[in-house]
């Protein structure tokens, strides 16, 4: 019998936005690595340095107890969302409800979904910074919602030009996304920016959401958007335990915020996932009691990394600013080379070391390159002694 040929076609969202770009090519790391070459990765902000001994401790005896192996609370159990509530207010200087204006996330990418879909209707309108995380683009597309790009330059600080967006017609917008400490450029956050931010956002009527997970990397000044007058009315924050607690691959984060936003997202959340699993929850509770001398150690470790990063940058030519912060180092490629993927694939196929065009964040990223600091100094040194070759 024959069969007819039937093809059955995706829907018409997954057309608007492309494949992760780590994704692909970390595919293409991994043949060359099949072939034989010894590529170091400086390309992505996975830190490779464990989390505290306390956090692993009360991971593998939680786990071993009974009856904390079943489905969990969709707004995640009581113990962590207070962890969270104390974390925010010692070091961010912010009081949060933890029964209802924190939500523990399976990963704060997640976190970029969620409030896309509980809060953009078709046609809503979403500012994107250009360069910036591109979650935050192919998340607002998915949802239905149209993104409208604001560019984030070297010569304003890599802030938002606000004389710009004070021009422009604003009132379809419904969703701004902020990063501060920023990715990919490491910009610090700052007091007056954000009072602009919420007074704009007042003005015209749209939510903030703010996306904060770089705060402690080489960076002791700790600032959430929620600590501006006014603020809870009209922003959300993000945060994760990814970066500050080298956590990635535990897909932990958070949502905070007035409680109606955050019942808002919740709706979206329990109709996705079912919670994540207990012993999880409460090593990430205990992670986040760790001291400053924590803290301190692992940046003792960064900064030194980040030393080497600069003498990279140095050897290649390429122009950085020492106030960055975060977990990357953000450089300007030199004149005479054409753009940043340009040197990316020249060092990738000639020596065999991997970090990301600045193209990746966005056309404002043209000329720049980012250079990772989740590999140890030895790596570093290698990578050093191949460029000065």
């Amino acid at each position: 019998m024959e069969h007819n040929q039937f093809k059955i076609e995706p829907a018409a969202r997954t057309t608007l936005v492309n494949e992760y770009y780590f994704s692909s090519k970390l595919r293409e790391v991994a043949e060359l690595r099949a072939q034989g070459r010894d590529i170091i990765n400086l390309g992505i902000g996975s830190p490779d340095l464990s989390p505290s001994d306390l956090t692993l401790s009360t991971l593998c005896g939680d786990s071993a107890k009974s009856g904390v192996h079943g489905y969990q609370s969709y707004s995640g159990i009581e113990p962590l969302r207070r962890a969270f509530a104390d974390w925010y207010k010692r070091y961010f200087k912010v009081t949060l409800n933890p029964d209802n204006e924190i939500l523990p996330l399976i990963g704060s990418k997640e976190g970029i979904m969620h409030i896309s879909m509980a809060f953009l209707n078709p046609r809503d309108k979403v500012l994107v910074p250009d360069p910036g995380y591109p979650a935050y683009r192919s998340a607002s597309l998915l949802a239905g919602g149209e993104v409208e790009s604001y560019n984030l330059t070297r010569a304003n600080n890599w802030y938002p030009d606000f004389e710009e967006l004070a021009g422009r017609d604003l009132s379809k917008v419904k969703i701004m996304w902020i990063n501060y400490p920023h990715m990919p450029t490491g910009q610090p956050a700052s007091k007056k920016v954000y009072e602009k931010l919420v007074k704009l956002a007042h003005d015209n009527n749209f939510l903030i959401c703010s996306d904060n997970p770089y705060s402690f990397i080489l960076n002791n000044k700790h600032i959430s958007i929620l600590s501006t007058d006014g603020a809870k009315d009209v922003a959300i924050e993000l945060n994760s335990l990814s970066k500050s607690h080298n956590m990635p691959g535990w897909r932990v984060g958070m949502v905070a915020g007035k409680g109606e936003y955050i019942a808002a997202i919740l709706k979206v959340k329990s109709n996705m996932d079912s919670g994540m699993f207990y012993p999880l929850q409460t090593a990430a509770a205990m992670a986040l009691n760790s001291k400053n001398e924590w803290y301190e150690s692992l940046n003792a470790v960064y900064s030194v990394r980040r030393k080497k990063a600069e003498q990279m940058m140095e050897i290649l030519g390429c122009n950085y600013d020492k106030s960055q912060t975060g977990l990357f180092l953000w450089g300007e490629i030199p004149e005479n080379i054409e753009n940043g993927e340009q040197m990316c694939d020249k060092l990738l196929y000639e020596k065999s070391i991997f970090i990301t065009p600045g193209s990746v964040f966005g056309k404002e990223g043209k000329r720049y390159v980012r250079i990772s600091l989740c590999t140890d100094e030895k790596k570093f040194d290698i990578c050093l002694s191949r460029i000065k070759q």
